[in-house]
């Protein structure tokens, strides 16, 4: 017999019991739905969780620290990230790029609002990767210092005369940074020390001085959007360097290491750099070689890795449980084919007595089997797209802050997954009974009837 003959016929039979082929149709598209359904959220929660990640930073960056070596009494040079340091860092393997960062406290004003603020000295190349709101990015050939200030700075100022800002009142502090300048303290030190009276003397410490800078840009973003930029202010690194050097002269830099005689050292040391790998799999390997040379080294490939067990676990768990379904359905599938085979056992002994071969009447009930498969795997995947779009529609807004629309996620290889598998279990739950079918004696299966 053709195959087009046998599917004929095991098409015509699962019409002739519409009520029962309908209900084992049923069981496969739910268990069908179920998995695809519990699938798709797991994938959409791994792809979550990567948009998390990237909105915090690059996945090929590493940020390299170096505390121990700052604060340490045991500390050697060996031990600083310097200039030295960042030219051995530029050699190694898949290492595209390195930038020190140069971290310093200090206390800006504008008006009668102040507030503490981390000013970060980067290279200009650095800065091309944060994105802006308003402004342009500081010219290389600028003369004085000029800020790029994080969305969220201002929210750190308060009222110098009630001491108040934004953490008491829940009002943003009437700072505009690119409306009107900036005045910046760096000598830290000395200003406490003026506000305390004196440095251990009698006579008071004169207020250090306050040096004038504008903002060349704004990082984008309202004060409610965090991202990595927020909160800091960044400024060209060899400028900050020249403007140190002026301020301190041959005295220590605040944050700056000094030797054993109180001394600081002739170059400038950094408490953390950022190296760029070219590719995301290269990652791990190169963060090994700089933990190797004793720094610590940390990357968002640490997180993701993490988030993706977590997320794979989630996966599996869901997927079981969809899982549970389609077994039970294909229970249902081998339920019908051995009912049918008993309703139709003279039908098998005709077949056989005119000498059908016993290949094909296997195939007849395999056919049948894998189509009830087939249309239940089909309708169920429609039915998940159904449920898949309700999720992200209505539940998808709340449940990611509206960083992403879809929480659910079916992907071509899912769908087309789903529909093989569900053919697959139903030709599988059919083929016990299609071998039963096939060993029925001809004489015997005639006389039952």
């Amino acid at each position: 017999m053709r195959f087009l003959d046998l599917l004929t016929m095991s098409v015509n039979n699962l019409r002739r019991r519409k009520l029962r082929t309908f209900l084992t149709v049923l069981g496969v598209v739910i268990g069908t739905a179920s998995i695809v359904v519990m699938v798709s959220l797991g994938i959409g929660l791994n792809n979550f969780t990567m948009e998390t990640i990237k909105s915090s930073g690059s996945l090929t960056a590493i940020e390299i620290y170096n505390y121990q070596g700052m604060q340490g009494d045991d500390k050697t040079e060996e031990d600083f990230i310097t200039d030295e340091t960042i030219k051995s860092f530029s050699q190694i393997p898949h290492v595209t790029s390195v930038y020190p960062i140069l971290n310093i406290n200090v206390l800006m004003k504008q008006g009668i609002y102040e507030g503490y603020v981390t000013m970060m000295g980067v290279p200009l190349d650095y800065m091309k990767d944060i994105p802006l709101g308003a402004g342009k990015l500081p010219s290389p050939n600028a003369d004085m210092l000029e800020m790029v200030v994080g969305n969220m700075v201002a929210r750190n100022f308060t009222n110098s005369k009630t001491g108040k800002g934004y953490w008491d009142t829940g009002e943003d502090p009437d700072v505009d940074f690119m409306a009107r300048p900036a005045f910046v303290i760096f000598d830290m030190d000395a200003y406490y020390q003026s506000q305390s009276g004196g440095g251990g003397g009698e006579e008071p410490v004169k207020p250090p001085k306050k040096y004038m800078l504008n903002t060349a840009a704004l990082v984008e973003g309202g004060p409610e959007d965090y991202n990595e930029y927020s909160y800091s202010v960044y400024v060209d690194l060899n400028k900050l360097k020249e403007q140190l050097k002026q301020i301190f002269k041959k005295n220590p830099i605040p944050g700056q290491p000094v030797n054993k005689k109180g001394k600081p050292y002739n170059y400038f040391v950094y408490e953390q750099a950022v190296v760029n790998v070219d590719d995301m799999e290269n990652v791990k390997e190169v963060q090994q070689q700089l933990i190797g040379m004793g720094f610590e080294a940390s990357s968002r490939m640490d997180w993701l890795e993490s988030s993706q067990k977590q997320s794979n676990m989630v996966q599996a768990v869901l997927g079981g449980i969809g899982a549970v379904s389609l077994f039970v359905a294909a229970i249902g599938i081998a339920n019908t084919m051995m009912m049918s085979i008993y309703e139709r056992t003279k039908e098998i002994g005709v077949l056989k007595v005119l000498g059908c071969a016993m290949g094909n009447i296997r195939s007849m009930f395999l056919i049948e089997a894998g189509f009830i498969g087939f249309m239940g795997g089909i309708i169920g995947l429609l039915l998940s797209y159904g449920v898949s779009g309700i999720v992200n529609r209505f539940l998808a807004p709340g449940l990611t802050d509206g960083m992403t629309s879809r929480i659910s996620m079916i992907p071509p290889w899912l769908a087309l997954a789903a529909v093989v598998f569900a053919v697959f279990i139903g030709m599988l739950a059919g083929f016990f009974p299609a071998q039963r079918a096939m060993k029925l004696s001809p004489l015997a299966a005639i006389r039952n009837e």
